[in-house]
């Protein structure tokens, strides 16, 4: 089943996808609420709603399927790290600490962003860039997960694009922390979420789901690589980031960019020079993933602001002068 959130002239809903548009949820239930109350129960009340009258994709703007208590975004794809150490860092070669365990970072919540929205480039970023993922929802709370745990916590899977101010993220994260305002700017979630069941008939043999994901820019395919040749199954990250802590229903994890041109900061990398070239306002990317869905954003001129003022030059004084 699928479950989206939709603006209607102002009028925010949420309901299923059927054949042939959206069919309303019960006033003031939100997919959060679907999630929190389980698939099991969430599928119920996805049948009852396919009964109700339906509403015409092309008549309301998508939001993202669920407002998402965290985001965490993931780097799980061997081939993406090779490609931007190389384009961010002037290093060759991945990590080993890479190998060691699933590396995530926390990226903004009130940046969530419809399927077909426009995105702005971020205020002084000349290197702005798209990375095409694939986001697990999970769907029940838990502590310290194993594997199989996370399993069964699975609600469903969307689309994800953690767009990236390259190289305001070079900066940052020359100082050992972040990325900060390199990826804040906007993260697309979309088109809908579609519930775990949907998908298990594209798992592998060794437990990865082997989906189809490509993106393209104005037209011309950019990207395509396989969901399953992440380095660790969704199992396996939602374990790991609920390793000594929590993770709740509605939290959304991200797979990390895929390989064989996800982004263009991983072909800069491997070839060198930047082709293709840093996204512009009036550049339209597409991202479709097998069994979920297409996502299509509008990059757009963002917000001129001043530079960001340097740090002032202190002493070292321990006492406070007179």
């Amino acid at each position: 089943m699928r479950f989206a959130t939709w603006d209607d002239g102002g009028v925010i809903t949420a309901g299923v996808v059927g054949e042939h548009g959206l069919h309303a949820l019960p006033p003031d239930v939100t997919v959060l609420d679907l999630v929190r109350a389980g698939l099991p129960a969430a599928l119920d009340i996805g049948l009852t709603a396919l009964s109700a009258t339906p509403v015409p994709l092309a008549e309301v703007r998508l939001l993202p399927p669920l407002q998402a208590p965290t985001v965490r975004d993931f780097v799980a794809f061997e081939e993406h790290v090779e490609g931007v150490r190389k384009a961010i860092d002037g290093v060759a070669g991945v990590p080993p600490e890479w190998y060691q365990a699933p590396t995530f970072y926390f990226t903004n919540p009130y940046a969530l962003v419809g399927a077909h929205d426009d995105v702005a480039v971020p205020p002084g970023s000349q290197r702005f860039d798209f990375e095409l993922e694939v986001a697990v929802v999970v769907g029940r709370d838990g502590a310290s997960l194993t594997p199989e745990q996370a399993r069964e916590a699975i609600f469903g899977y969307t689309v994800l694009n953690d767009w990236s101010a390259r190289d305001l993220q070079a900066r940052e994260m020359r100082v050992s922390l972040g990325p900060a305002k390199g990826k804040d700017s906007a993260t697309t979630l979309g088109p809908w979420l579609v519930t775990a069941d949907e998908l298990e008939p594209y798992r592998d043999d060794e437990g990865f789901l082997a989906l189809d994901m490509r993106v393209s820019v104005n037209g011309t395919e950019i990207g395509q690589d396989l969901l399953s040749n992440m380095g660790w199954p969704f199992e396996e990250l939602i374990a790991y980031a609920s390793r000594g802590t929590v993770v709740r229903a509605g939290d959304v994890l991200g797979s990390g960019t895929c390989g064989n041109g996800g982004c263009l900061a991983e072909l800069w990398g491997t070839r060198g020079n930047a082709a293709p070239p840093p996204l512009q306002p009036g550049d339209v990317v597409d991202m479709t993933v097998e069994g979920i869905g297409t996502i299509r954003n509008r990059v757009v001129a963002g917000v001129d602001l001043p530079p960001v003022q340097p740090a002032r030059q202190r002493s070292r004084d321990r006492t406070r002068r007179s």
